[in-house]
């Protein structure tokens, strides 16, 4: 296995598996829990960011295929996607590109949120362009279900903050045009409960830096 990218809760391998290549997933224990609930966490959430995908391909966001869960060993083999990070692209984009990426990026998310899937990690490394038309969405190590507007507007918030710190010179227009797909994908009314939540998450935030 070639190590592909090594995370805080989990290491990334590419590999050959049966003429496909794939990507392994495996969570690490970690020293500092009880061997007993460390073996627990780590299965449980191999399962659930399993299941969550799986969920997530059933409501048409391209997700990367699930090949085998190992709760054993707390590892999952899944489909390599081939392609491009949207955090390598966007800035080289033309406006209008750039704008068609966004709103497609609204709608995966909104689809999500169509099915109570909150992502937990939206942030343009975690989204893969391919064949310029399909946009992945990867990692849901940190998804679950909620309902909560709340949930959605930290789910998009985290959205905003990244490109505000990786695409600083065109997050406020890709971040309109998110938002323009993801009221396409979820309508107008649940669209505006949750930019209207985005808009307090980042007001609380900047409330509480001033009293810090």
């Amino acid at each position: 296995m070639t190590p592909f990218k090594k995370g805080a809760e989990a290491n990334l391998y590419l590999d050959d598996w049966y003429g496909r290549k794939v990507v392994i997933k495996n969570r690490v224990p970690k020293v500092y829990r009880h061997p007993s609930l460390d073996y627990k966490l780590r299965v449980s959430r191999t399962i659930r960011e399993a299941e969550n995908m799986h969920e997530a391909r059933k409501a048409s966001v391209p997700t990367p295929i699930i090949y085998i869960i190992d709760k054993e060993n707390s590892t999952l083999v899944m489909e390599y996607v081939q392609g491009t990070r949207i955090k390598e692209i966007l800035d080289q984009l033309s406006s209008e590109e750039r704008d068609k990426v966004c709103q497609q990026i609204g709608r995966e998310i909104g689809r999500l949120h169509n099915v109570s899937l909150i992502h937990g990690d939206l942030t343009t490394s975690n989204m893969i362009r391919v064949d310029d038309d399909k946009i992945f969405l990867i990692d849901f190590g940190l998804s679950f279900h909620s309902q909560d507007d709340e949930d959605k507007g930290v789910d998009l918030h985290l959205m905003k903050r990244a490109l505000d710190s990786t695409h600083y010179r065109c997050a406020h227009e890709t971040m309109r045009s998110i938002a323009v797909g993801y009221e396409e994908a979820v309508g107008k009314e649940s669209a505006s409960r949750v930019l209207r939540k985005v808009r307090e998450i980042e007001y609380r935030g900047r409330y509480f830096s001033q009293r810090a």
